[in-house]
């Protein structure tokens, strides 16, 4: 079986009526940054919360009538996970769905709530598909992996068809990048549709980056060690399917870092109005990375939107800090009343919003008469984190 567009056309049509065409949305912020026009794919808006149906439905129409009746078997942290569960549900087939130990609760419950079974095994997706297999080989059930199969990089090629439609003259598109499914579907139909001379870029972590040393070795290469806060690119080994097609297809795989993470979905929250998880917003962490890079007009895949809310409270904060809107100073001042409410009077007066406040009077280094105050604020950005700090100085306060 090969990837071709008469399958990717084909897959489009039986996915009618099952998954939304998902909104493209033009953004002046990024178009500003990277100098060219930029257009939002908002997987993170599909059924299901990600990009993950379509190869997942696409993959499961297709099984025997004696394989959808035995069920089937799948891993991963959450995104893949929902889409065989939904998909599982839409067929009427029966799913088993292994998770790793650490995924995040609305995923789990998300999954659950489709009508699959969960089970919990191992730290990261490679071990619970391990335990997948081993099932597998026990009863006879199929797995539906995550990337490494024809059918799901058909399914999720599917994205490109619109893509054309919506984005004729796109030039670049950005594809958040894992096992290397999605970007093999989208290198494979966009070549065919718009001609080779499009670029279409893989972008994965930095700390979960796979395809760089496959690419080179020519076959998968799995990582020693993997970091990321972006779980739905966490992949330490690319599938063999998806290698052969992105070292034929694709040129360039970019890395982002974690802060670039954080910041794109800052970005994409306060500027775009779109909740993304860290690894949907890999794309548009490289636009900011290597702003007027690519060739216009770019097309960012947002592919999923499915995060824990703690976690997207954590990266939000750590994104504004990244981005200069937290100033944390400490200030000495003489321990007599007053003080206190006089610097907090001073920092509203600059219009910094203070967050928190801690006043400590036995530090090492203070004298018997000195307290140490601790002051996190929200500020306007580093310009005004600068102004502020001057201000204070330029005041008499002892400032660090």
């Amino acid at each position: 079986m090969t990837v071709d567009l008469a399958r990717i056309r084909a897959a489009a049509a039986e996915l009618e009526g099952v998954i939304q065409r998902t909104p493209i949305q033009y953004s002046g912020a990024l178009s500003a940054i990277a100098g060219t026009e930029v257009w939002l794919k908002c997987e993170n808006l599909q059924t299901g919360g990600s990009f993950k149906i379509r190869g997942a439905y696409t993959r499961m129409l297709r099984l025997s009538p004696e394989q959808k009746a035995a069920g089937v078997l799948a891993a991963s942290a959450g995104n893949h996970a929902q889409g065989v569960a939904l998909a599982a549900r839409m067929l009427g087939i029966p799913a088993t769905i292994y998770m790793p130990v650490g995924a995040a609760l609305p995923k789990l419950a998300a999954t659950r709530g489709y009508g699959a079974e969960v089970r919990l095994h191992g730290a990261t997706v490679g071990e619970a598909l391990l335990e997948a297999r081993a099932e597998a080989e026990r009863t006879g059930r199929e797995v539906i992996h995550p990337f490494d199969h024809e059918d799901i990089v058909t399914g999720q090629a599917t994205i490109a068809l619109e893509i054309a439609e919506q984005v004729p003259t796109v030039r670049t598109v950005l594809v958040p990048t894992g096992g290397g499914g999605l970007l093999a579907g989208v290198a494979t139909a966009l070549h065919e549709i718009l001609g080779t001379g499009i670029e279409v870029v893989g972008v994965q972590a930095e700390g979960a980056a796979a395809y760089p040393g496959s690419i080179s070795a020519g076959h998968p290469v799995a990582l020693a060690t993997m970091k990321t806060m972006a779980d739905g690119i966490a992949i330490g080994e690319p599938g063999r399917i998806p290698l052969e097609i992105v070292r034929r297809e694709v040129r360039q795989v970019d890395l982002v870092s974690e802060e670039d993470l954080n910041r794109a979905m800052l970005l994409l929250a306060e500027r775009a109005k779109l909740v993304v998880e860290p690894s949907g917003a890999a794309g548009v962490a490289d636009l900011l990375a290597r702003p007027g890079v690519h060739e216009g007009p770019i097309v960012v895949i947002l592919s999923g939107g499915n995060i824990d809310p703690l976690v997207l409270m954590k990266v939000l904060q750590h994104g504004m800090v990244a981005a200069g809107r937290y100033l944390q100073v400490h200030v000495r001042v003489p321990d007599t009343p007053g003080n206190l409410a006089g610097l907090l009077r001073d920092l509203a007066g600059l219009g910094a919003n203070v967050l928190d406040v801690a006043h400590v009077r036995t530090a090492a280094g203070l004298a018997v008469d000195e307290v140490d105050i601790a002051v996190e604020c929200e500020t306007k950005g580093p310009d005004h984190c600068t102004d502020v700090v001057r201000s204070l100085t330029d005041r008499g306060y002892r400032v660090r």
